[in-house]
């Protein structure tokens, strides 16, 4: 099943992750007094859902709006960095102190964690990390929740009708509408399971989050454009 075609390519987003890393070092040499926080963005969607359009695109605005550079991370980049050793270690040193907001993350979670705790530590740890230095948009791996101790953190959430979801699926999987319908209620089913079982949340409650979209009714860009005006609009310009 091509369900990769949905997603960027994960070497372009690894270059930028080592192009932010560098910069990041640059500026730590250079600037020595505490700053202000740069926001973190995470967005969560119902599978079939336009999220990867939207994300791709507010990278953009973020960094033509800021003149700095942004990043976008998912599953796919995390597991890459835990394989290019280097790249981990860049994000980690910048966990520091803040291991205090990793504990309080990981001590909300279900005991059912226990058994993959290592796995779980190390993906929550890059999650933390990257958002305590912003200028990072999250995509899934339950953003909003493992973000929700960090207050420069916003979380956002795209839904939509079961007809919109199989529809988008058909068209860019190039699947027969049935065969798009059953893998739209086959990946919602263990997204909410993994919510649901391991998180011990449900990620359908709209009170994890500061806007909820209708992707039936708004475009990438409109909701694109709406959450970079909405963060600029809480940390200032």
């Amino acid at each position: 099943m091509p369900e990769n075609l949905l997603i960027p390519s994960v070497d372009l987003r690894i270059g930028s992750l080592e192009e932010y890393n560098r910069r990041q070092k640059e500026k730590a040499a250079r600037q020595h007094q505490k700053h202000k926080p740069r926001p973190c963005i995470t967005i969560s969607r119902e599978y079939g859902c336009e999220g990867y359009p939207v994300a791709e695109l507010l990278r953009e605005l973020m960094m033509q709006r800021t003149g700095d550079e942004w990043i976008l991370i998912d599953k796919d980049v995390l597991e890459e960095v835990a394989r290019r050793h280097h790249i981990s270690e860049d994000i980690l040193q910048t966990l520091g102190e803040n291991n205090r907001i990793l504990n309080e993350v990981l001590a909300t979670f279900s005991p059912r964690w226990k058994s993959d705790q290592e796995c779980f530590r190390l993906l929550s740890s890059h999650v933390v990390a990257l958002a305590e230095q912003g200028n990072v948009i999250i995509v899934e791996l339950g953003g909003a929740i493992i973000t929700r101790h960090i207050e420069h953190s916003s979380n956002f959430r795209i839904y939509g009708s079961g007809a919109f979801k199989a529809a988008t699926l058909a068209h860019r999987l190039k699947l027969e509408m049935e065969e798009a319908e059953n893998l739209m209620h086959r990946q919602q089913k263990s997204r909410d399971h993994f919510n649901k079982v391991f998180l011990d949340q449900d990620g359908h409650d709209s009170a994890l989050y500061h806007m909820l979209f209708n992707n039936d009714r708004i475009t990438p860009g409109g909701i694109a454009h709406t959450i970079a005006d909405f963060v600029f609009a809480r940390y200032g310009e």
